[in-house]
This record gives C-alpha cells, sequence and structure tokens, in this order.
C-alpha cells in the first residue's frame, strides 16, 4: 500500500505499513487470548477459598519470594489487589494449586483478599518456572541473551516450559498438535511409547532410531527386534505379571490343583484353552496390553499429541493403579486440559461481557434512544465512506486523518443542530 505524500512510496520500503483492519484484528487476538487464559480465573476474589483449584491462572512474585527463598504461586486476584507494583513471573496456568499469598512463604506481606490462610499449602507443586527460570536450559523468557526465535511450548506433565530446539523432536506447526509431553515425563511414564506409536502426531516407526521393545515392554538393542525367546524369562512372567494380564500358570502345576478325570493328554489341552482363553480375555481388557503386543520404539525425545488423545488411554483398573503410582490421574480428566479451561474462560466471558452501547440505550427514554440510534447510524455511514476513499486511492490513514473526520462530524452535527427549528404547540 503506497503512502499518500511524494516520498511515501521509499519510505514504505523501509517501514512496515499495517492497515486499520489489521490492527482491530490483532487487538482482537490479544482480547481473545486473555480472555481465555484469564477468563477462567476469578479476578476479584482469592482463590484459596476453593481449596487445590483444578487449574487457574498463577503467577510468582520476584518482589516478595526472590530466588532463593521458598517459591509460592499468588492467584490472579491477589495478583491484582496484593501484588500491584511488584515484579511478576506470569506463569500461565497450573493443576491443583491453592494460592500461597500471604501464608509464611511471605514474610512482610499480608493478603488482603483472604488473610486467614494455612501457614502452607503442602499438596502445592513448584518448579524453577516461580523463579522465572524455564526449560531445561534454565533461561528467563524472554531471554535477552537468546538471539535464536523459538516458541516455548508447555509439557502437558511436568506443566514446565520448553524451547522447540531442546524437545529432541522438531515441533509440528502449532496447529497441527494439542499438547506436548517432554522427555523427562516420556522416561518416567514410559507406557505412553506404546500409546505414541499409534497416536502421537509424530509417530514412532521401527524404522526410526531407538531402544525397540515388543510385547513385554523390554528390549536391550538399538534399532533391531529381539528374536522370539531372547529375552523371554519365565520367572519373571510367573512373578510379575503384567497390568491388566494374569500370571500363566504352569499347566501341570494346575492338574495337582484340580484332578482330572479324563486322559492325561486331554487334560493338558483342556488347561491350555483355558489358560489361553483367560490370557486373552484379560487382554482384551486392557488398551495398554494390545498396544504392547505390537512394536514400538522408545527415545530419548518429546512427544506430540492431537486433540482428544487422552480418551483413547486405557482406564481397567491396572491401569488407573499404575497412573495413581505415577501421578499421573489427571490424564484421564477431559476437564483436566488447557484446552477445556481456556474454552471455560470464553464461554464465562462472553456470558458475562455487556454490550456498553445497550446498556446506554437502555438508561433512556425512548426519545432519547432514537437519537443516538439515528447518531450512531450518521457517525457509521460517514466514517465507512470516508475511509473508503483511503481504501480507493490505495494510501495510508493517519492518525491526522482520523482527527480530521472527528472535527468535521461535530462541525457538521453543530451546524444541524442550530439549524433545527422548534415549535410550540
Amino acid at each position: 500500500m503506497a503512502g499518500a505524500e511524494g516520498h511515501s512510496g521509499r519510505q514504505s520500503e523501509l517501514e512496515p505499513v499495517v492497515s486499520l483492519v489489521d490492527v482491530l484484528e490483532e487487538d482482537e487476538e490479544l482480547e481473545n487470548e486473555a480472555c481465555a487464559v484469564l477468563g477462567g480465573s476469578d479476578s476479584e476474589k482469592c482463590s484459596y477459598s476453593q481449596g487445590s483449584v483444578k487449574r487457574q491462572a498463577l503467577y510468582a512474585c520476584s518482589t516478595c519470594t526472590p530466588e532463593g527463598q521458598e517459591p509460592a504461586g499468588i492467584c490472579l486476584a491477589c495478583s491484582y489487589e496484593c501484588h500491584g507494583s511488584h515484579k511478576l513471573f506470569e506463569l500461565y496456568t497450573k493443576r491443583n494449586f491453592r494460592c500461597d499469598c500471604g501464608n509464611s512463604k511471605f514474610k512482610n506481606l499480608e493478603c488482603k483478599l483472604f488473610p486467614d490462610k494455612a501457614k502452607v499449602n503442602s499438596c502445592n507443586k513448584y518448579n524453577d518456572n516461580f523463579f522465572g527460570l524455564y526449560c531445561i536450559c534454565k533461561r528467563p523468557y524472554p531471554d535477552p541473551e537468546d538471539e535464536v526465535p523459538d516458541e516455548m511450548i508447555q509439557c502437558v506433565v511436568c506443566e514446565d516450559w520448553f524451547h522447540g530446539r531442546h524437545l529432541g523432536a522438531i515441533p509440528p506447526e502449532s496447529g497441527d498438535f494439542q499438547e506436548m509431553v517432554c522427555q523427562a515425563c516420556m522416561k518416567r511414564c514410559s507406557f505412553l511409547w506404546a500409546y505414541a506409536a499409534q497416536l502421537a502426531v509424530t509417530k514412532i516407526s521401527a524404522e526410526d532410531d531407538g531402544l525397540m521393545v515388543n510385547v513385554d515392554g523390554i528390549g536391550d538393542q538399538e534399532g533391531i527386534k529381539p528374536e522370539n525367546g531372547d529375552h523371554q524369562d519365565s520367572t519373571l512372567k510367573e512373578d510379575v505379571p503384567e497390568p491388566g494380564k494374569e500370571a500363566v500358570k504352569d499347566p501341570k502345576a494346575e492338574q495337582k490343583n484340580e484332578p482330572c478325570t479324563s486322559s492325561s493328554s486331554e487334560c493338558d489341552l483342556q488347561t491350555v484353552i483355558k489358560n489361553q482363553s483367560l490370557n486373552l480375555e484379560s487382554q482384551s481388557s486392557c488398551k495398554l496390553q494390545e498396544l504392547k503386543a505390537k512394536e514400538f520404539i522408545k527415545r530419548d525425545t518429546a512427544t506430540y499429541w492431537p486433540l482428544n488423545w487422552r480418551s483413547k488411554l486405557c482406564t481397567c483398573q491396572d491401569c488407573m493403579k499404575m497412573y495413581g503410582d505415577l501421578d499421573v490421574l489427571f490424564l484421564t480428566d477431559e476437564y483436566d486440559t488447557v484446552l477445556a479451561y481456556e474454552n471455560k474462560g470464553k464461554i464465562d466471558q462472553a456470558t458475562d461481557r455487556r454490550d456498553p452501547l445497550m446498556d446506554t440505550l437502555n438508561s433512556m427514554n425512548r426519545v432519547q434512544q432514537v437519537e443516538l440510534i439515528c447518531e450512531y447510524n450518521d457517525l457509521k455511514t460517514e466514517l465507512k465512506d470516508y475511509l473508503k476513499r483511503f481504501a480507493d486511492e490505495g494510501t495510508v490513514v493517519k492518525r491526522e486523518d482520523i482527527q480530521q473526520f472527528f472535527e468535521e462530524f461535530q462541525s457538521k452535527k453543530r451546524r444541524r443542530v442550530d439549524g433545527m427549528q422548534y415549535y410550540c404547540s
């Protein structure tokens, strides 16, 4: 888009030109982001009374709890009311957290919104984010010393933030995946590798470099399929049954417990068939065991997951116990996701958001309402026609152009009012 002045063509090559539409769209996008992140949290009441909130926007106060002291987190309302002039780290959202504002971690500050707090919140979890440090590189964000343009992605398990280049696998386009699990969490929750082969956005195939495993989840060679029987250990199989799978009993031992009236060969065959059917029934009830029956690769990388991938996780009794032992039961909760939190915030904000024009109209009588609507329509029509001239000419709308429009509009309005005649009946 060329400028209106003679030398503006050369200037447009040096300075980026932004249209009014671009500005409005960017403003709307920022508003929607803020609405999504903050809309699910109360901006006026401290969240402490709600206990460990499933998910909320959190902040850390560097002024009150600097590095070297115990980490602490504060809710959205306390960030406004109690720490308005302090240096804060925005933590985005965290799960199952209770507001610390004013407790024993804050030496010289009492919460203005909810002063009667316990000394500590023992169930809260903290990491380096609470001191403004992120990723495996433990750097601040934004990092003044980092010249590499790189977005940060939050791990859905540990909730730390990571540079895309430090995750061991190139992140897909931001719109192509919904959640990420970092390397450390994939190592700790190694059962996810069986799901990754089928569900992850970046597929894990047998051709990739990594530790290949089979039905038992055991392997010790890089990228080589273990031969049948190479890793089998009957003692381990008997003593340590896999989740969702009963240990296979020895047919001879079965004979000792349950005498058979048939011939020996028939009895052995019946026992084997019975054990196989029980084993298949147990496997069919556990999705994880079905996936473990296929080949998959374990690698030292993060994984990227699509929308609703969590709904595919097995929820059998053994798997749920495993999730509890690993402290990842939240993976089975559809409302735990950041997306669910953001959508709730958008819905709440849309419900609460009121149109200022309608509020003004409701406070007026009938005659005033008609006059205001006419004025509004006149303003909209004239502004549209005024801006259309710039669009047709391909020129940039400057601040002084907008000022000139409103001055002319006010002048026309005064002339109309001055020229009106009033009659008494």
